[in-house]
């Protein structure tokens, strides 16, 4: 396992760069998900575009404005936090900085570097407003597409995908949330799928309705897109070992090609450092592996979501009515996530004497949610499909 990708550099090509410590596997794949799957749905937005499914929107800039003060104190916020955090640690003493994630949830910083970077960032606005300035600001009409907008989309996508994630991990774990409030809140560890995916959904709904994108379109041109991030942010959690693993696997191996790893594996040097201690290991962190090897679930579901998105994307074309692809697309990620919840750890609910996962209930509520907008859109279409009258023999 590559915690960070020190350990995965340092394995693969035998050198030890310190400062790739502070790159965690985990978010290092969740951010290469995010970039190509905005590539992707761009693409997709552009195709749908060009076949008139969707309409530009006009909007007024104001053109040759010096930088305000809100510009240039939003600038300088941001260089901030990046000089007061991710400079500091690469500067700072490595006793403070040992733990990457908890130095960032600390109150500890550089505040020379953030002071510095903060100006400087300050500055280059105030330069770029300034090149552009018109001796008489003016406002000019522009035309935005929907492809236009993927950047605002993958931001939207980002905050409320995490802020989602977090918020349903705390309530999977409600118990243990109150005994440790602050494990939850403070930590870069803990995210629930369907939680970012809920959130970000409604608020790139909210976003659709807002700027006049047709909603549907829009949920079909991410279909595709949302399978493939899917399937890319598990490869972290592969790597990572982040505690997306299965159940106890001490069956023997079916097939003799197989990998072990593929049948049963132990995670060693797991980011979640659960488990026992690695003999020889002698890492202050990270020195752990489980007791007895799991199914690797995680790869599991790197294989079959990749094979889904290429599913949904060969077929893309042949869905007519705006929505079943997004309705096909729920279907497949609630039946694949139900069936591997059979053979993964998670925590249980109490539900009328049944005890599912809350995985297990959203993927069901998923399916049966892309079975509604399915039969409802078709039957809605059906509808709203003109009659043809018989010519008169006259």
């Amino acid at each position: 396992m590559y915690p960070n990708l020190y350990y995965a550099f340092k394995d693969l090509f035998g050198v030890e760069w310190k400062f790739l410590r502070f790159v965690n596997s985990f978010g290092f794949f969740v951010a290469i998900a995010f970039i190509i799957s905005a590539i992707v749905l761009a693409n997709e937005l552009r195709r749908k575009s060009k076949q008139g499914l969707f309409q530009p929107t006009e909007m007024q800039v104001m053109v040759g404005q010096p930088a305000t003060l809100l510009d240039l104190g939003l600038n300088f916020l941001l260089g901030f936090l990046l000089g007061f955090k991710i400079v500091a640690l690469f500067i700072m003493d490595s006793t403070a900085t040992e733990d990457p994630q908890a130095f960032i949830f600390s109150t500890l910083g550089s505040w020379p570097a953030g002071i510095g970077l903060g100006l400087l960032f300050a500055g280059l606005k105030w330069w770029d407003k300034n090149k552009q300035k018109l001796a008489k600001p003016e406002k000019r009409t522009v035309r935005i597409w929907p492809h236009d907008r993927v950047g605002e989309i993958t931001i939207l996508a980002l905050i409320f995908g995490l802020l989602g994630a977090k918020l349903f991990d705390i309530f999977e774990n409600w118990t243990d949330f109150l005994k440790h409030p602050s494990d939850y809140i403070f930590s870069a560890r803990g995210l629930t799928f369907y939680g970012g995916l809920i959130c970000a959904g409604l608020a790139i709904g909210w976003y659709a309705k807002k700027h006049k994108i047709g909603f549907w379109h829009l949920s079909d041109a991410m279909a595709p897109t949302m399978m493939l991030a899917y399937s890319m942010g598990r490869i972290g959690c592969q790597i990572s070992g982040d505690g997306d693993w299965g159940i106890e696997n001490t069956n023997p191996k079916p097939f003799s090609w197989l990998p072990d790893w593929m049948w049963s594996y132990t995670y060693p040097h797991n980011v979640n450092e659960v488990g026992v201690k690695i003999a020889g290991c002698t890492d202050t962190k990270f020195c752990n592996e489980l007791p007895v090897g799991v199914y690797p679930t995680s790869f599991y579901e790197i294989v079959a979501c990749f094979i889904l998105f290429l599913l949904i994307w060969s077929l893309r074309k042949k869905f007519r009515i705006p929505g079943t692809l997004f309705g096909f697309y729920l279907m497949l990620n609630g039946l694949e996530r139900f069936f591997i919840e059979k053979i993964r750890v998670n925590t249980r609910l109490n539900i009328f004497g049944f005890q599912p996962t809350q995985a297990e209930v959203i993927s069901t509520l998923l399916f049966l949610s892309g079975v509604a907008i399915w039969v409802i859109l078709a039957q809605k279409a059906k509808q709203q499909k003109p009659v043809t009258k018989p010519h008169s023999n006259n």
